[in-house]
């Protein structure tokens, strides 16, 4: 058994090492999440490998970049903007960008190049599809405006086998063929949809047409001459993408709720016109304002019979665009610029491959070495290769010991080889200052290493560099916090208080015990700075109750001890130790009346050594215990003139006299006002008359409270 005691106030901050070695371990998918991969790729059971190599190819002054196609020499990309117009840019293989077109529309949806090497390019809102080259100004080879139904949307532009084009719209959702080799044949509606868009198309080799609509999220599938099949409704209202393996299975990306269109009510009223303001699909309005869509992105398999499965779920990403790339199945994805590898085969699990430092991924598309990618939220252009890459680089998040901390040996587990670890360690959150790095070098250690190679210091963080083929599942690091003494932040004192049992009610003789700066003496606290809650107690002159708060920097179990003395005396008296609560009542009869303190002693003992234990004292402002009642005088009463009057003088030690009562022949108590009207000393003197039925013997009680509800009476007899 360990006894509390006081240690020396310079023992107190001396740094005694603290019992229990406890471990910082990162392990799981949303611990390595919050960490900064650089090439290196997070799979959502808790692991990583070097990814495919990420690099930018430019960066371009636009805002959104919505499309990218791929030519022979090059990439072709089309920016968007808030206001005025859109561009066509040409990125060749050094990197090097030119403006291929500039359009008057906001933004260049779709670019395509077809097997001739014609470049097509379709511009929203109120667009057309242009056909660009390096000899002119683009030509229209299909407008909007010039069809029936002139939609308002343009979002994709496919090439067919025979070379026809299919163009998806929106407001209306339909599907239009064109012959972009002659521009003065009239389009054809090839389908048309009850939906407000056809957000996503794609043609597979043998010329059968995919279809994803926004508004009731139906992919269809059509024949080549317009004949429609719902394949799938999916559980979400826009399809944003679409992509087909060389199996023939389809997948596709499917956001937001599915529900009716959010449009407003349409006016109507005689001959006036009705007008009506459509939506754009909730991902365009997501990458404009950098918004979350509700409950996130869902990919969708299905199988070349029409077996659907949901592959994935998102609830934090807007999944824009899909690819298949060398039998794995891509996903860009915003609004964290993420790019994920789908696992095809199980359903759930994927892989972050990409982080862009971009908003949005909205676009992909195949190139000899990779994928090209386009962002928005800035407008980049980036290639993602095919090969992981060499030194793949994971720098861990910022670890707070919330102490000084000793740094023991790492842990991990993964691959046996190809991984190389190092550390650093500083006393502030953030590594980086605006005079530059804050925190210790960057130090190679060895799982063998005790203690590793850093400072003892409040923050740590570590980094991993992985070679091709290398996997890392966990990095687990043992820690030791420097000791440091426990506080007690406040002490209340609650006098005519006993804290009740768990099962004893509240009643209306409840005390609230609280914490606030004022004196313990107040009959009720409320709630303190902190946020503890009040502690009922039950009223009770006989007892008194302390409350205190208490914390350690090292989170220890925490024991204490309560000590009391005269305000006039210099010696404490124990009243009760090895406390384990924070509340405690004891008898005031323990203490004659008068003025006192209290002092609470906290140790952080159940943790530590007799050697190592560490303490901290706080003394609670002065609080008053008064058991004695007032000392009564004589109470002389007679009889005059039919009434009786009395006189009385009661005097207490302690505390002034609250009030006083009197009863006359076992009747109701009545108020008795002292002599001066004001009760407020310790000693009051009392001069009264009162009515009595009739001559006789009368007999007159009085009781006198002081202000601690202590009370005394005494009775007299009038003739």
């Amino acid at each position: 058994m360990k006894r509390l005691f006081l240690l020396p106030t310079a023992f107190l901050i001396a740094t005694a090492a603290a019992q229990g070695t406890r471990q910082w371990t990162t392990s799981r998918f949303d611990e390595f999440e919050r960490g900064t991969p650089v090439d290196v790729a997070v799979r959502n059971d808790g692991q990583l490998e070097a990814a495919p190599a990420l690099r930018t190819l430019v960066s371009t002054p636009a805002a959104f970049l919505w499309s990218v196609a791929a030519s022979g020499d090059g990439l072709y990309a089309g920016t968007g903007a808030a206001s005025g117009g859109s561009k066509l840019l040409r990125v060749d293989s050094k990197g090097d960008v030119t403006t291929a077109a500039e359009f008057k529309e906001l933004t260049v949806q779709a670019v395509t190049v077809l097997r001739s090497g014609t470049v097509l390019a379709a511009t929203s809102p109120d667009g057309k599809v242009y056909r660009v080259n390096a000899a002119g100004a683009p030509a229209v080879v299909f407008d909007a405006a010039a069809t029936a139904e002139k939609p308002r949307y343009l979002w994709s532009v496919t090439e067919e086998p025979g070379g026809t084009v299919l163009v998806a719209t929106g407001v209306p959702a339909a599907i239009y063929r064109v012959d972009p080799q002659n521009p003065a044949a009239k389009p054809v509606l090839l389908f048309r949809s009850g939906d407000q868009h056809i957000r996503s198309l794609l043609v597979a080799p043998d010329g059968t047409i995919y279809a994803g609509s926004d508004g009731a999220g139906i992919i269809y599938r059509i024949t080549h001459d317009g004949k429609p099949f719902a394949l799938y409704a999916a559980p979400k209202h826009e399809i944003t993408a679409l992509a087909l393996d060389g199996a023939g299975t389809l997948y596709a990306a499917g956001v937001g709720d599915r529900k009716p269109p959010a449009l407003p009510p349409l006016p109507a009223s005689g001959q006036t016109a009705v007008s009506i303001s459509i939506l754009q699909p909730g991902s365009s309005i997501s990458a404009t304002g950098n918004s979350i869509v509700p409950d996130g992105s869902e990919i969708y398999r299905i199988a070349p019979d029409g077996t659907p499965l949901r592959l994935l779920q998102l609830r934090e990403d807007v999944v824009y665009s899909l690819l298949v790339r060398n039998g794995s199945l891509f996903a860009g994805a915003g609004n964290r610029g993420r790019v994920y590898r789908v696992d095809t085969a199980n359903a759930g699990s994927y892989t972050d491959v990409a982080h862009t430092e971009a908003s949005q991924v909205t676009a992909m598309v195949p190139t000899p070495g990779g994928i090209a990618l386009v962002t928005a939220n800035s407008g980049k252009v980036l290639q993602l290769s095919d090969v992981p890459a060499a030194n793949a680089t994971y720098t861990s998040d910022v670890f707070d010991g919330e102490a000084t901390t000793l740094w023991g040996r790492a842990e991990l587990l993964g691959s046996a080889s190809g991984i190389d670890l190092s550390i650093r360690s500083g006393n502030v959150e953030n590594p980086q200052g605006s005079t530059g790095t804050l925190w210790s070098d960057w130090k190679p250690f060895k799982l063998t290493d005790t203690p590793l190679p850093v400072p003892a210091t409040r923050y740590l963080q570590w980094r991993a560099v992985l070679q091709p083929g290398a996997q890392l599942r966990s990095v687990a690091v043992n820690y030791l916090q420097r000791n440091l003494p426990p506080q007690v932040d406040d002490v209340v004192v609650q006098p005519g208080a006993r804290v009740p049992s768990p099962s004893a009610p509240s009643g209306p003789g409840s005390v609230v015990i609280g914490f606030r700066s004022t004196p313990s003496t107040a009959p009720s606290l409320g709630l303190s700075e902190g946020g503890a809650p009040p502690l009922i107690a039950q009223r009770d002159r006989n007892a008194v109750t302390a409350r205190w708060l208490a914390h350690d920097p090292n989170n220890d179990d925490l024991m204490f001890a309560l000590d009391v003395r005269d305000v006039h005396e210099q010696t404490w008296r124990r009243i009760k130790d090895k406390l384990s609560e924070r509340a405690y009542s004891f008898d005031a009869g323990l203490l004659p009346d008068g003025e006192y303190v209290l002092r609470v002693t906290v140790s952080d003992g159940p943790m530590h050594t007799d050697a190592d234990t560490l303490t901290a004292e706080r003394v609670s402002p002065p609080f008053t215990v008064d058991t004695t009642p007032p000392v009564p005088g004589p109470l002389n009463a007679t009889l005059q003139g039919g009434k009786l009057h009395a006189t009385f003088a009661a005097q207490d030690a302690t505390s002034p006299i609250a009030h006083a009562e009197f009863s006359v022949d076992a009747g109701p108590w009545q108020y008795l006002e002292p002599v001066g009207h004001l009760s407020d000393s310790p000693s009051e003197r009392y001069d009264w008359s009162a009515p009595v039925s009739g001559p006789g013997e009368h007999t007159v009680a009085v009781r006198v409270f002081d202000r601690n509800e202590n009370a005394v009476s005494v009775k007299a007899l009038a003739r």
